[in-house]
């Protein structure tokens, strides 16, 4: 599912994040050490290869709601976006928490030039968001954001399995309308 806003196509995709060749950045769903775990930060690391750690190691740590840039070393990716989603019932407010992880990568993907960005579902694993409340805010905050962007041309979000690409889709959707 694609919409068109201001200029930008914002669209739901399934897949690996660390497979899409097409974008210009990718953003990872970090941790605050930005180190390699689990879920997303694990494949992208894997992916990228130790040059990745290497480049953020001096940059940790982050806290909840920032956001960093990196280059895509062995990716196919000019830059890793990496952003620190909030614990769901730890780092409150979790809602502001959330959307400045959207907010932050975006400004980062502009001053960088960035062109296509592809997100995951932040928050949304290990951290325990829930997926609905996590999707809605993901798309109110990108909206919120679209006209003051002019670099960037395409927002992707990768989801892994049925459930999430039905719920980011309905979110869509239901921010964007037709």
């Amino acid at each position: 599912m694609k919409k068109f806003f201001s200029g930008v196509t914002i669209e739901c995709a399934s897949g690996d994040i660390a497979g899409q060749e097409d974008m210009t950045a990718v953003v990872n769903a970090a941790n605050a050490q930005l180190k390699p775990g689990g879920g997303v930060a694990g494949a992208l690391h894997r992916a990228a290869g130790p040059g990745l750690e290497e480049e953020c190691r001096p940059l940790a740590p982050i806290k909840p709601g920032e956001a960093v840039i990196t280059g895509g070393h062995n990716l196919p990716n000019r830059y890793v976006i990496h952003c620190l989603g909030p614990v769901y019932g730890h780092d409150k407010p979790e809602e502001k928490f959330l959307a400045e992880c959207y907010r932050n990568a975006l400004r980062l993907a502009e001053e960088n030039k960035v062109e296509s960005i592809a997100f995951p579902s932040l928050s949304t694993g290990a951290f325990g968001y829930p997926m609905e409340d996590a999707a809605e805010i993901a798309f109110r905050t990108i909206k919120e954001v679209l006209p003051e962007l002019k670099e960037v041309k395409q927002i992707r979000f990768v989801l892994r399995g049925g459930q999430a690409i039905e719920i980011h889709q309905q979110y869509l959707e239901k921010v964007f309308g037709q």
